[in-house]
Protein backbone atom coordinates (compact mmCIF):
# COMPACT_ATOMS: atom_id res chain seq x y z
CA UNK A 1 0.00 0.00 0.00
CA UNK A 2 1.22 3.71 -1.12
CA UNK A 3 0.89 5.39 2.67
CA UNK A 4 1.23 9.16 3.21
CA UNK A 5 4.44 8.56 4.54
CA UNK A 6 5.82 7.11 1.52
CA UNK A 7 4.80 9.34 -0.56
CA UNK A 8 6.52 12.30 1.25
CA UNK A 9 9.76 9.94 2.01
CA UNK A 10 9.53 9.11 -2.12
CA UNK A 11 9.20 13.02 -2.86
CA UNK A 12 11.58 14.75 -0.20
CA UNK A 13 14.54 13.87 1.24
CA UNK A 14 12.52 13.18 4.44
CA UNK A 15 12.85 13.18 7.39
CA UNK A 16 14.49 16.86 8.12
CA UNK A 17 16.09 18.75 10.99
CA UNK A 18 12.69 20.08 11.43
CA UNK A 19 9.92 17.52 10.33
CA UNK A 20 9.92 14.02 11.30
CA UNK A 21 7.58 11.52 12.10
CA UNK A 22 6.70 9.25 15.31
CA UNK A 23 4.04 7.29 15.46
CA UNK A 24 1.90 8.36 12.28
CA UNK A 25 2.20 12.02 13.39
CA UNK A 26 4.16 14.80 12.78
CA UNK A 27 6.93 16.49 14.77
CA UNK A 28 7.92 20.02 14.07
CA UNK A 29 11.13 20.89 15.67
CA UNK A 30 10.71 18.28 17.65
CA UNK A 31 7.37 19.45 19.34
CA UNK A 32 4.54 17.16 19.60
CA UNK A 33 1.74 18.64 17.50
CA UNK A 34 -1.11 16.31 18.01
CA UNK A 35 -0.76 16.87 21.58
CA UNK A 36 -1.10 20.64 21.19
CA UNK A 37 -4.23 19.96 19.09
CA UNK A 38 -5.85 17.97 21.03
CA UNK A 39 -5.03 20.49 24.17
CA UNK A 40 -6.03 23.68 22.25
CA UNK A 41 -8.32 22.29 19.45
CA UNK A 42 -8.11 23.97 16.20
CA UNK A 43 -7.93 26.44 14.21
CA UNK A 44 -4.56 27.10 15.97
CA UNK A 45 -1.82 29.43 15.01
CA UNK A 46 1.83 28.46 16.60
CA UNK A 47 4.86 30.72 17.20
CA UNK A 48 7.96 29.04 18.00
CA UNK A 49 10.14 31.54 19.62
CA UNK A 50 13.62 29.79 19.47
CA UNK A 51 13.38 29.68 15.78
CA UNK A 52 13.64 33.45 15.90
CA UNK A 53 16.68 33.07 17.45
CA UNK A 54 18.06 30.61 15.44
CA UNK A 55 17.54 32.47 12.13
CA UNK A 56 19.09 35.31 13.43
CA UNK A 57 22.45 33.43 14.40
CA UNK A 58 22.41 31.70 11.19
CA UNK A 59 22.68 35.17 9.28
CA UNK A 60 25.30 36.39 11.57
CA UNK A 61 27.16 33.52 11.18
CA UNK A 62 26.82 32.82 7.16
CA UNK A 63 27.85 36.68 7.07
CA UNK A 64 30.84 36.11 9.70
CA UNK A 65 32.20 33.20 7.20
CA UNK A 66 31.69 35.27 4.39
CA UNK A 67 33.45 38.06 5.50
CA UNK A 68 36.23 35.71 6.14
CA UNK A 69 36.36 34.10 3.01
CA UNK A 70 36.09 36.94 1.05
CA UNK A 71 38.94 38.91 3.13
CA UNK A 72 35.53 41.24 2.93
CA UNK A 73 37.05 44.69 5.08
CA UNK A 74 33.63 46.20 6.31
CA UNK A 75 31.07 44.97 9.26
CA UNK A 76 28.14 43.31 9.53
CA UNK A 77 24.54 44.39 11.37
CA UNK A 78 21.25 42.49 11.68
CA UNK A 79 18.66 44.86 11.90
CA UNK A 80 14.73 43.34 12.54
CA UNK A 81 12.17 44.85 9.70
CA UNK A 82 9.35 45.31 11.94
CA UNK A 83 6.92 44.82 9.60
CA UNK A 84 7.20 41.14 9.37
CA UNK A 85 5.47 41.15 12.38
CA UNK A 86 5.15 43.60 15.15
CA UNK A 87 4.04 41.47 18.05
CA UNK A 88 5.90 42.24 21.61
CA UNK A 89 6.63 38.28 21.71
CA UNK A 90 8.54 38.51 18.08
CA UNK A 91 10.01 41.54 18.39
CA UNK A 92 11.31 41.25 22.31
CA UNK A 93 13.11 37.42 20.91
CA UNK A 94 14.57 39.54 18.15
CA UNK A 95 16.43 41.85 20.63
CA UNK A 96 17.80 39.14 22.88
CA UNK A 97 20.27 38.97 19.91
CA UNK A 98 21.90 41.88 19.20
CA UNK A 99 20.13 43.15 16.62
CA UNK A 100 19.12 46.37 15.37
CA UNK A 101 15.49 47.64 14.47
CA UNK A 102 13.83 49.00 10.77
CA UNK A 103 10.80 50.70 11.02
CA UNK A 104 7.87 51.69 8.30
CA UNK A 105 5.58 53.97 10.28
CA UNK A 106 5.31 56.20 12.86
CA UNK A 107 3.33 53.79 14.74
CA UNK A 108 6.38 51.76 15.00
CA UNK A 109 8.05 54.49 17.32
CA UNK A 110 5.35 53.38 20.05
CA UNK A 111 6.88 50.15 19.88
CA UNK A 112 10.42 51.82 20.22
CA UNK A 113 9.73 53.71 23.42
CA UNK A 114 7.66 50.69 25.21
CA UNK A 115 10.87 48.37 24.49
CA UNK A 116 13.09 51.35 25.39
CA UNK A 117 11.37 51.52 28.92
CA UNK A 118 11.43 47.90 29.45
CA UNK A 119 15.46 48.09 28.44
CA UNK A 120 15.06 46.19 25.66
CA UNK A 121 16.43 49.00 22.59
CA UNK A 122 19.16 51.01 24.14
CA UNK A 123 19.37 54.61 22.74
CA UNK A 124 22.31 53.74 20.82
CA UNK A 125 20.77 50.83 19.12
CA UNK A 126 20.08 51.79 15.51
CA UNK A 127 16.27 52.42 14.25
CA UNK A 128 16.53 52.72 10.94
CA UNK A 129 13.26 54.66 9.64
CA UNK A 130 12.22 53.16 6.10
CA UNK A 131 9.11 54.20 4.33
CA UNK A 132 7.32 57.68 3.10
CA UNK A 133 7.21 60.09 5.92
CA UNK A 134 3.80 61.42 6.97
CA UNK A 135 3.78 64.66 9.19
CA UNK A 136 3.21 62.49 12.20
CA UNK A 137 6.11 59.98 11.61
CA UNK A 138 8.70 62.65 10.53
CA UNK A 139 7.67 64.37 13.92
CA UNK A 140 7.75 61.00 15.56
CA UNK A 141 11.14 60.65 13.99
CA UNK A 142 12.51 63.63 15.44
CA UNK A 143 11.41 63.06 18.99
CA UNK A 144 13.10 60.58 19.09
CA UNK A 145 16.37 62.47 17.68
CA UNK A 146 15.81 65.63 20.33
CA UNK A 147 15.42 62.79 23.27
CA UNK A 148 18.76 61.38 22.45
CA UNK A 149 17.79 58.35 20.34
CA UNK A 150 21.42 58.78 18.80
CA UNK A 151 20.90 56.54 15.97
CA UNK A 152 17.43 56.68 15.39
CA UNK A 153 18.24 57.49 11.20
CA UNK A 154 15.60 58.86 8.93
CA UNK A 155 15.83 57.17 5.57
CA UNK A 156 15.03 59.68 3.34
CA UNK A 157 12.39 58.77 0.73
CA UNK A 158 11.53 61.88 -1.11
CA UNK A 159 13.63 64.78 -1.80
CA UNK A 160 11.92 67.52 0.38
CA UNK A 161 11.54 65.08 3.53
CA UNK A 162 14.79 66.42 4.60
CA UNK A 163 13.41 69.80 4.68
CA UNK A 164 11.08 69.05 7.77
CA UNK A 165 14.35 67.57 9.77
CA UNK A 166 16.30 71.13 8.87
CA UNK A 167 13.10 72.86 10.83
CA UNK A 168 12.77 70.47 13.33
CA UNK A 169 15.97 68.31 14.56
CA UNK A 170 18.12 70.16 17.53
CA UNK A 171 20.62 67.66 17.63
CA UNK A 172 23.48 66.21 15.49
CA UNK A 173 21.82 63.39 13.43
CA UNK A 174 22.22 60.75 11.01
CA UNK A 175 20.64 60.24 7.48
CA UNK A 176 20.02 57.78 4.87
CA UNK A 177 19.09 57.62 1.48
CA UNK A 178 16.66 55.11 0.25
CA UNK A 179 17.51 54.62 -3.76
CA UNK A 180 14.61 53.89 -5.98
CA UNK A 181 15.56 50.19 -7.59
CA UNK A 182 13.57 48.97 -10.84
CA UNK A 183 11.23 46.20 -10.25
CA UNK A 184 11.57 42.71 -11.76
CA UNK A 185 10.60 42.87 -15.33
CA UNK A 186 7.49 41.14 -15.35
CA UNK A 187 6.41 43.90 -12.37
CA UNK A 188 3.54 46.28 -13.24
CA UNK A 189 5.39 49.15 -13.10
CA UNK A 190 8.86 49.95 -14.54
CA UNK A 191 10.78 51.68 -10.88
CA UNK A 192 9.85 51.63 -7.68
CA UNK A 193 7.17 54.04 -6.12
CA UNK A 194 9.40 54.76 -3.15
CA UNK A 195 12.82 56.30 -2.91
CA UNK A 196 14.97 58.72 -4.64
CA UNK A 197 15.72 58.37 -8.24
CA UNK A 198 19.29 57.64 -8.32
CA UNK A 199 19.86 60.69 -11.24
CA UNK A 200 18.58 63.00 -7.79
CA UNK A 201 21.15 61.41 -5.24
CA UNK A 202 24.39 63.58 -5.61
CA UNK A 203 22.24 66.65 -5.92
CA UNK A 204 19.91 66.16 -3.26
CA UNK A 205 23.32 65.53 -1.23
CA UNK A 206 24.85 68.75 -2.49
CA UNK A 207 22.18 70.91 -1.93
CA UNK A 208 20.43 69.61 1.60
CA UNK A 209 23.23 68.23 3.35
CA UNK A 210 26.25 68.45 2.65
CA UNK A 211 26.47 71.93 4.58
CA UNK A 212 24.38 71.45 7.23
CA UNK A 213 26.93 70.48 10.30
CA UNK A 214 23.78 68.85 12.50
CA UNK A 215 23.74 66.01 9.33
CA UNK A 216 25.75 63.21 7.69
CA UNK A 217 24.69 61.10 5.25
CA UNK A 218 26.09 57.82 6.49
CA UNK A 219 24.26 55.35 4.81
CA UNK A 220 22.65 54.57 1.68
CA UNK A 221 19.46 51.79 0.94
CA UNK A 222 18.67 49.17 -1.44
CA UNK A 223 15.40 47.14 -1.74
CA UNK A 224 14.19 44.66 -3.85
CA UNK A 225 11.28 43.13 -3.59
CA UNK A 226 12.12 39.61 -4.34
CA UNK A 227 14.64 39.68 -1.83
CA UNK A 228 18.12 38.15 -2.29
CA UNK A 229 17.78 35.40 -5.07
CA UNK A 230 20.54 34.19 -7.22
CA UNK A 231 18.95 36.14 -10.30
CA UNK A 232 20.52 38.20 -13.03
CA UNK A 233 17.73 40.61 -12.53
CA UNK A 234 18.98 40.42 -8.53
CA UNK A 235 22.79 40.86 -9.11
CA UNK A 236 22.40 43.52 -12.03
CA UNK A 237 20.39 45.54 -9.62
CA UNK A 238 22.86 45.08 -6.86
CA UNK A 239 25.63 46.16 -9.11
CA UNK A 240 24.12 49.34 -10.00
CA UNK A 241 23.49 50.30 -6.36
CA UNK A 242 27.00 49.65 -5.65
CA UNK A 243 27.91 51.80 -8.71
CA UNK A 244 25.59 54.60 -7.48
CA UNK A 245 27.41 54.15 -3.76
CA UNK A 246 30.59 54.49 -5.09
CA UNK A 247 29.58 57.82 -7.06
CA UNK A 248 28.40 59.11 -3.73
CA UNK A 249 31.15 57.93 -1.42
CA UNK A 250 33.34 59.96 -3.78
CA UNK A 251 31.59 63.40 -2.31
CA UNK A 252 30.84 62.04 0.42
CA UNK A 253 33.49 61.09 2.73
CA UNK A 254 30.97 60.43 5.84
CA UNK A 255 28.92 57.64 3.67
CA UNK A 256 30.03 54.46 5.42
CA UNK A 257 27.24 52.06 4.85
CA UNK A 258 25.17 50.03 2.62
CA UNK A 259 21.72 49.20 4.01
CA UNK A 260 20.64 45.63 1.85
CA UNK A 261 16.48 45.50 1.87
CA UNK A 262 14.41 42.90 0.68
CA UNK A 263 15.75 39.86 2.75
CA UNK A 264 16.55 35.97 2.71
CA UNK A 265 14.40 34.24 1.20
CA UNK A 266 12.47 31.51 3.33
CA UNK A 267 11.97 27.67 2.51
CA UNK A 268 8.53 26.96 1.14
CA UNK A 269 9.02 23.54 0.44
CA UNK A 270 10.54 20.66 2.50
CA UNK A 271 12.95 20.44 0.12
CA UNK A 272 15.93 22.48 0.71
CA UNK A 273 15.90 25.25 -2.27
CA UNK A 274 18.87 27.47 -1.37
CA UNK A 275 22.51 27.77 -0.71
CA UNK A 276 22.22 31.06 1.51
CA UNK A 277 26.25 31.20 2.48
CA UNK A 278 26.91 30.99 -1.36
CA UNK A 279 24.38 34.10 -1.81
CA UNK A 280 25.94 36.06 1.16
CA UNK A 281 29.18 35.40 -0.25
CA UNK A 282 28.12 36.87 -3.56
CA UNK A 283 26.73 39.89 -2.20
CA UNK A 284 29.91 40.85 -0.62
CA UNK A 285 32.24 39.39 -3.14
CA UNK A 286 30.50 41.80 -5.87
CA UNK A 287 30.50 44.91 -3.20
CA UNK A 288 34.05 44.31 -2.99
CA UNK A 289 34.64 43.73 -6.49
CA UNK A 290 32.96 46.89 -7.55
CA UNK A 291 34.44 48.91 -4.86
CA UNK A 292 37.93 47.87 -5.90
CA UNK A 293 37.48 48.66 -9.13
CA UNK A 294 35.70 52.27 -8.62
CA UNK A 295 38.83 53.08 -5.86
CA UNK A 296 36.91 53.58 -2.29
CA UNK A 297 36.48 51.90 1.02
CA UNK A 298 34.02 49.07 1.23
CA UNK A 299 31.34 49.92 3.07
CA UNK A 300 29.67 48.30 6.39
CA UNK A 301 26.48 46.73 5.68
CA UNK A 302 23.21 46.00 7.37
CA UNK A 303 20.40 44.09 6.12
CA UNK A 304 16.54 44.13 7.06
CA UNK A 305 15.51 40.65 7.61
CA UNK A 306 11.73 40.79 8.32
CA UNK A 307 10.51 37.08 6.07
CA UNK A 308 13.44 35.22 7.20
CA UNK A 309 13.85 36.36 10.99
CA UNK A 310 10.20 35.22 11.72
CA UNK A 311 8.94 33.41 8.79
CA UNK A 312 10.14 30.33 10.03
CA UNK A 313 8.88 29.82 13.19
CA UNK A 314 4.79 30.51 12.42
CA UNK A 315 2.43 27.65 11.96
CA UNK A 316 -1.25 27.44 11.44
CA UNK A 317 -3.38 24.37 11.57
CA UNK A 318 -6.70 23.26 11.13
CA UNK A 319 -8.63 20.57 11.24
CA UNK A 320 -10.69 18.71 8.26
CA UNK A 321 -14.44 18.96 8.96
CA UNK A 322 -16.10 17.15 5.80
CA UNK A 323 -15.09 16.07 2.33
CA UNK A 324 -17.21 16.98 -1.29
CA UNK A 325 -16.70 15.75 -3.82
CA UNK A 326 -17.79 18.07 -7.09
CA UNK A 327 -17.72 17.41 -10.37
CA UNK A 328 -17.33 14.12 -10.10
CA UNK A 329 -13.53 14.72 -10.02
CA UNK A 330 -12.87 17.52 -7.80
CA UNK A 331 -12.75 15.85 -3.97
CA UNK A 332 -12.74 18.86 -1.72
CA UNK A 333 -11.29 18.62 1.96
CA UNK A 334 -13.02 21.55 3.99
CA UNK A 335 -11.69 23.25 6.64
CA UNK A 336 -12.36 24.28 9.89
CA UNK A 337 -10.96 27.81 9.18
CA UNK A 338 -10.15 30.68 6.07
CA UNK A 339 -7.58 31.37 4.00
CA UNK A 340 -8.37 34.35 2.92
CA UNK A 341 -8.76 35.66 7.03
CA UNK A 342 -5.69 33.31 7.91
CA UNK A 343 -3.10 32.98 5.43
CA UNK A 344 -4.09 36.13 3.30
CA UNK A 345 -0.76 35.59 0.96
CA UNK A 346 -2.21 32.26 -0.45
CA UNK A 347 -4.92 33.80 -2.38
CA UNK A 348 -3.71 37.48 -2.73
CA UNK A 349 -0.74 36.68 -3.42
CA UNK A 350 -0.26 32.52 -4.52
CA UNK A 351 1.95 32.53 -1.82
CA UNK A 352 2.53 29.11 -0.90
CA UNK A 353 3.48 27.46 2.88
CA UNK A 354 4.94 23.84 3.31
CA UNK A 355 1.69 21.77 3.72
CA UNK A 356 1.89 18.80 5.69
CA UNK A 357 -1.10 16.42 7.45
CA UNK A 358 -0.43 15.97 11.08
CA UNK A 359 -2.07 12.51 11.49
CA UNK A 360 -2.67 9.27 9.01
CA UNK A 361 0.54 9.35 8.22
CA UNK A 362 0.05 5.56 7.53
CA UNK A 363 -2.92 6.01 5.37
CA UNK A 364 -3.70 6.17 1.70
CA UNK A 365 -3.11 9.19 -0.25
CA UNK A 366 -5.51 11.61 -2.32
CA UNK A 367 -5.47 14.30 -4.61
CA UNK A 368 -7.96 17.14 -3.02
CA UNK A 369 -8.75 20.88 -2.83
CA UNK A 370 -9.06 22.80 0.25
CA UNK A 371 -11.60 24.59 1.03
CA UNK A 372 -12.12 27.59 3.67
CA UNK A 373 -15.01 28.17 5.28
CA UNK A 374 -15.92 31.73 3.97
CA UNK A 375 -18.45 32.16 0.97
CA UNK A 376 -15.72 33.66 -1.09
CA UNK A 377 -14.90 31.28 -4.41
CA UNK A 378 -10.81 32.36 -3.94
CA UNK A 379 -10.95 30.96 -0.51
CA UNK A 380 -9.09 27.52 -1.69
CA UNK A 381 -5.87 26.20 -1.56
CA UNK A 382 -5.22 23.62 -4.24
CA UNK A 383 -1.40 23.88 -5.37
CA UNK A 384 1.91 22.92 -3.71
CA UNK A 385 5.08 24.68 -4.73
CA UNK A 386 6.71 21.87 -5.88
CA UNK A 387 4.03 19.59 -8.02
CA UNK A 388 1.01 22.21 -8.74
CA UNK A 389 -1.26 19.55 -6.58
CA UNK A 390 -2.17 19.25 -3.12
CA UNK A 391 -2.26 15.39 -1.60
CA UNK A 392 -3.34 14.09 1.86
CA UNK A 393 -4.34 11.17 3.65
CA UNK A 394 -7.60 9.77 3.29
CA UNK A 395 -10.45 10.06 5.66
CA UNK A 396 -12.87 7.27 6.83
CA UNK A 397 -15.10 9.38 9.00
CA UNK A 398 -16.75 5.46 10.04
CA UNK A 399 -14.15 4.24 11.11
CA UNK A 400 -11.01 6.93 11.89
CA UNK A 401 -11.16 7.57 15.95
CA UNK A 402 -9.87 11.21 15.31
CA UNK A 403 -10.78 14.00 12.65
CA UNK A 404 -7.81 14.45 10.01
CA UNK A 405 -5.71 17.56 10.43
CA UNK A 406 -3.19 20.17 8.30
CA UNK A 407 -0.62 22.33 9.00
CA UNK A 408 0.54 24.82 7.45
CA UNK A 409 4.15 25.79 8.09
CA UNK A 410 6.78 29.00 7.67
CA UNK A 411 3.50 31.10 8.20
CA UNK A 412 5.25 33.63 10.79
CA UNK A 413 4.93 36.67 8.94
CA UNK A 414 2.11 39.09 7.75
CA UNK A 415 -0.47 36.86 8.09
CA UNK A 416 -2.02 38.73 11.03
CA UNK A 417 -1.29 42.23 9.90
CA UNK A 418 -2.64 41.16 6.59
CA UNK A 419 -5.97 39.69 7.43
CA UNK A 420 -6.41 42.54 9.86
CA UNK A 421 -5.67 40.86 13.21
CA UNK A 422 -7.47 42.55 16.38
CA UNK A 423 -7.42 45.21 14.32
CA UNK A 424 -3.85 45.85 13.45
CA UNK A 425 -2.84 46.59 9.56
CA UNK A 426 0.00 46.23 7.18
CA UNK A 427 2.93 48.10 8.27
CA UNK A 428 0.37 49.45 11.04
CA UNK A 429 -1.63 52.12 8.94
CA UNK A 430 -4.14 53.05 11.58
CA UNK A 431 -7.89 51.92 10.22
CA UNK A 432 -9.34 55.84 9.25
CA UNK A 433 -11.93 57.53 11.38
CA UNK A 434 -15.54 56.67 9.91
CA UNK A 435 -18.07 59.58 9.05
CA UNK A 436 -21.76 58.19 8.58
CA UNK A 437 -23.67 60.54 6.00
CA UNK A 438 -27.27 60.70 5.82
CA UNK A 439 -30.27 63.54 5.66
CA UNK A 440 -32.59 64.99 7.36
CA UNK A 441 -36.54 64.94 6.14
CA UNK A 442 -35.64 68.25 4.66
CA UNK A 443 -32.91 66.99 2.58
CA UNK A 444 -29.97 68.89 4.83
CA UNK A 445 -26.67 66.46 4.19
CA UNK A 446 -25.56 65.68 8.24
CA UNK A 447 -22.63 63.91 9.26
CA UNK A 448 -22.05 62.60 12.27
CA UNK A 449 -18.45 60.31 13.68
CA UNK A 450 -18.94 56.78 14.09
CA UNK A 451 -15.42 55.74 15.23
CA UNK A 452 -12.25 57.88 15.34
CA UNK A 453 -9.41 57.37 13.57
CA UNK A 454 -7.13 54.02 15.55
CA UNK A 455 -4.62 55.54 17.94
CA UNK A 456 -1.49 53.78 18.94
CA UNK A 457 -2.04 53.08 21.90
CA UNK A 458 -5.17 50.67 21.04
CA UNK A 459 -2.59 49.09 18.59
CA UNK A 460 0.27 48.83 21.33
CA UNK A 461 -2.52 46.90 23.19
CA UNK A 462 -3.60 44.36 20.30
CA UNK A 463 0.39 43.77 19.99
CA UNK A 464 0.98 42.92 23.86
CA UNK A 465 2.66 46.41 24.52
CA UNK A 466 1.95 47.49 28.13
CA UNK A 467 0.29 51.30 27.92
Amino acid sequence: MDTYHDLISQTFDFPTDEFTVENNELRFEGIDLMALVKKHGTPLRLAYLPKISSQIQRAQAWFARGIEQTGYRGKYSYAYCTKASHFSFVVEEALKNDVHIETSSWFDTNIIRAMHAKGRVKKDTFIICNGFKTEEYKHEITRLINDGFVNCMPILDSPNEVDYYHDNVREKCRVGMRLASDEEPRFQFYTSRLGIRYSDSVALYESKIKDDPRFELSMLHYFINTGIKDTSYYWSELSRFVHQYCELRKVCPTLTTLDIGGGLPIQTSIQKEYDYPYMIEEVLRTIKRICDEEGVPEPDIFTEFGIFTVGESGATIYSILDEKLQNDKELWYMIDGSFITNLPDTWALNQRFIMLALNGWDKRYKKIQLGGLTCDSQDYYNAEKHIYQVFLPERKPATDKEPLYVGFFHTGAYQESLSGYGGVKHCLIPAPKIVILDRDADGTLTDRVFAEEQTGESMLRILGYEV
